[in-house]
């Protein structure tokens, strides 16, 4: 089988939004084994829309859509494609309940146009929505399959894996099975030499490495008549690729750095502080992303002036005179002086310069320093980082994480 993703939005024409959706659905797809050969945009224009649709049935054995089903009169998607198909559109009492209720949960009154995504176009299979009003559905005829799904991702995501997914499973015969490994601290390139009899000898599971934001991640997929098997066939590769990569990889399940540490964290009944300059709280902001991270993380600093340094961290004026703020013995000081305050057995600082300025000959825009201690033992790291200022706050916080996750581990 075969896939084409229809995004419909003057909104992504314009590129006032990113059209992640196709992203998301091209991996899982492909994960699917189904083939996505064309991605297609379209504006809210019933007109183009049809002739977009058109093509995409002639070359396409599926066809999904995002976006245009809210309630507002530009949203055609589902009119559209309705006639199109030839099929009237029926009211669907289970969704148009369900839409009643979005609504008493938020004490908010339904405006009467939101009844008109209650409808459906006749015989199809309703998608529900747990996130959002609008439901998808899918259309099966003469040997195509049409679905629509609404644009948001936080609705979309959750839609196609609760019921899309899962019919496709069902259609291809397979049940398909993916782990996921997160790898830090080695480029792409020498990930790959390590790795490259590996991925030129897949058939199944297959192995797609790519690249993320600071880091590289290693998609390890079966497919096998049912989850058991998959499992089975993923397990010797998954450690073949760990033994290659040794403690590169920080992570077999998709979890995330700071999830990693967190439980770290939480096995050794440890608590954690930490200190930023450049990075401006986002390292805290991502750890108390984590469940249950309030039973080890005590407090957060953010110390962007040397002011700051010297009145919450105890950094001494004359270090900060002698070495400046960026400097391996600012960020210790602010490490160890953390630590005492916040009387946590472990602490992490950052301070840096993230740009786009006030970086110098001496000490350019992506340096940084990023320290941890973990009972009363301190380790600093001197990273030399590109790209803009989000990705070097960013991988900032991912060295810092990785920093900690290896003391934890006694690797560092």
């Amino acid at each position: 089988m075969n896939a084409e993703i229809l995004a419909v939005g003057t909104e992504l024409l314009m590129g006032q939004i990113a059209n992640t959706n196709a992203q998301y659905l091209s991996r899982r797809l492909a994960d699917l084994g189904i083939k996505v050969y064309y991605h297609s945009v379209v504006g809210d224009n019933p007109g183009r829309l049809k002739e977009s649709l058109k093509l995409a049935l002639d070359r396409s054995d599926i066809v999904i859509t995002t976006g245009g089903l809210g309630p507002t009169q530009d949203d055609l998607t589902k009119e559209t494609i309705a006639e199109a198909m030839g099929k009237k559109l029926v009211l669907n009492q289970e969704s148009y309940e369900r839409i009643k209720h979005f609504f008493e949960r938020l004490n908010r009154k339904m405006a009467d146009n939101n009844a008109k995504q209650a409808y459906l176009p006749e015989g199809s299979t309703v998608i529900p929505n747990p996130n959002g009003t609008a439901p998808g559905c899918i259309i099966a005829s003469e040997g195509k399959t049409i679905i629509m799904l609404p644009g948001p991702p936080k609705e979309m995501i959750p839609m196609f894996e609760g019921t899309v997914f899962p019919y496709f499973e069902t259609k291809t015969g397979q049940v398909i099975a993916s782990r996921m490994l997160k790898v830090f601290g080695i480029g792409e390139s020498e990930m790959e030499m390590r790795i490259i009899d590996l991925i030129q000898g897949q058939a199944n599971p297959t192995i797609a490495p790519y690249v993320g934001l600071g880091e590289v991640i290693i998609r390890v997929t079966a497919g096998c008549r049912n989850r058991c098997e998959a499992e089975e066939l993923l397990e010797p590769v998954i450690q073949r690729i760990r033994e290659r990569l040794g403690d590169f990889v920080y992570a077999t399940n998709g979890e995330n750095m700071e999830d990693v540490v967190v439980k770290l964290l939480l096995d050794r009944k440890s608590t954690l502080s930490t200190a930023e300059s450049c990075t401006g709280g986002l390292l805290a902001s991502k750890l108390v992303s984590v469940p249950g991270v309030s039973q080890v993380f005590n407090r957060g600093f953010v110390t962007y002036s040397n002011e700051a340094k010297i009145e919450e961290l105890g950094v001494s004026p004359e270090t900060l005179e002698q070495y400046g703020a960026v400097s391996p013995e600012t960020a210790e000081e602010m490490v160890r002086g953390l630590a005492k305050r916040a009387g946590t057995n472990a602490a992490i600082s950052v301070t840096g310069v993230a740009g786009p300025d006030g970086g110098t000959a001496e000490k350019p825009v992506g340096l940084v320093y990023v320290s941890a201690i973990l009972d009363g033992r301190v380790e600093t790291r001197k990273l030399n980082l590109i790209g803009d200022r989000e990705r070097i706050r960013n991988v900032s916080c991912l060295n810092a994480l990785d920093l900690l996750r290896r003391m934890l581990l006694g690797i560092a």
